[in-house]
């Protein structure tokens, strides 16, 4: 009998597997409320405003775009204003008669055509002064017109090297090294079902201080096409934090949580995600950052937690980065966590992670696991 029983439940585990790992694979194909790398997937249309709004805030907006179009936008700006200036300088030649007039009665020395007067105009604006081309008293106009030029040229090399410097210290960047695990679990932690993630600082300059929040974001797709998002925040442990290592974020599946009555089957069949977010300040530029990621169901892994990944040695703590998304198989009721904490403890023959594939990893049951096993605290 009891060899008959352990084929049935294996048997029903393999099942809910494969059906898990379809429905898996057509989660992951759907349209994310927020990618993977913190991006939003929205496109406005008709936004009001059109482009002015780009102009209003043009320095955000320099900030902002890549830098390949940062450097040709610059490039033409001063390539443009050194031959409208050298048209400027050509014109007051002209109107002088500079071509046929001797070297003393020119308003710009050496300057007779519109070449002269493009090089002198470059010169001007890069500050480069080579001495051959000069502005002379014969003209005030041409006096007024380098004032204005200098004045300008300044002006442009303030505001590149603004974007340039707010560029590198982009907050953007800065959040590339601080991230979030691929993945989160639940598993037991003080006989408390818990959804749980990691958090690291990739670099050795730590944090000084941070801030985790989570929403739980909820779409609804209606009938005539047009999409219902919903937003809720989650109760976590320890929101703010000091990330010298690697630490795990925690929200209990207590009363109160929108995932309380959720079990392994019903996250599959939910349409939710969950928005988390970690706003630090750096301790190197005392600049503010965030870093951002999203978990759907198919990234919710069911009875794991994660490796251990921090050691003692003599004078320093280890931390082995290659672990920081792995994880491994531990005993947890295959329940949720309201109908867990109703039974009091996991009934008689109750399903633990089944043998097969579940989000691409490998499980094996152990149908002699003891209630202390399955009621075991892994921190």
């Amino acid at each position: 009998m009891s060899t008959e029983r352990s084929e049935q439940v294996i048997d029903t585990c393999c099942t809910t597997v494969h059906t898990l790992g379809r429905q898996n694979a057509k989660k992951e194909k759907s349209l994310r409320y927020m990618q993977k790398d913190g991006k939003f997937p929205v496109m406005f249309q008709q936004a009001p405003g059109d482009w002015t709004t780009y102009w209003v805030d043009i320095f955000t907006s320099l900030v902002e775009i890549r830098w390949r179009m940062m450097f040709l936008i610059f490039s033409l700006n001063n390539i443009v204003s050194w031959l409208l200036f050298g048209l400027c300088y050509w014109l007051i030649a002209h109107v002088n008669g500079d071509s046929d007039n001797a070297d003393d009665d020119l308003c710009v020395s050496n300057v007779r055509d519109f070449t002269g007067a493009f090089l002198f105009s470059m010169e001007t604006g890069a500050t480069i002064g080579y001495g051959y081309r000069h502005v002379t008293e014969n003209s005030i106009v041409a006096i007024i017109l380098v004032t204005i030029q200098i004045v300008f040229s300044c002006i442009l090399d303030t505001v590149v090297i603004g974007v340039v410097v707010a560029k590198m210290a982009s907050a953007r960047k800065r959040a590339q090294t601080v991230g979030f695990s691929r993945c989160a679990v639940v598993n037991l932690r003080d006989r408390v079902l818990c959804l749980s993630w990691r958090l690291g600082d990739f670099r050795g300059n730590h944090i000084l201080e941070g801030v985790v929040s989570v929403q739980l974001i909820r779409y609804v797709k209606r009938p005539v096409g047009s999409i219902v998002i919903t937003y809720q925040d989650l109760d976590i442990e320890e929101r703010e934090i000091v990330l010298a290592t690697p630490t795990t974020i925690i929200h209990k599946l207590e009363p109160g949580s929108p995932l309380y009555n959720m079990g392994p089957d019903d996250l599959m069949d939910n349409h939710f995600e969950l928005v988390v977010s970690f706003t630090y300040t750096g301790d190197s530029t005392g600049i503010l950052h965030q870093t951002r990621a999203s978990y759907t169901s198919a990234d919710i892994r069911w009875g794991q937690r994660f490796q251990d990944m921090l050691k003692m040695g003599k004078k320093h703590y280890k931390l082995d980065y290659s672990l920081f998304n792995v994880t491994t198989w531990v005993p947890v009721p295959f329940l949720s966590a309201e109908e867990y904490d109703r039974r009091g403890r996991p009934a008689d023959g109750t399903t633990l992670l089944p043998i097969g594939k579940r989000n691409r990893h490998i499980a094996q049951v152990n149908l002699n696991i003891s209630e202390e096993m399955i009621l075991q605290t892994f921190l």
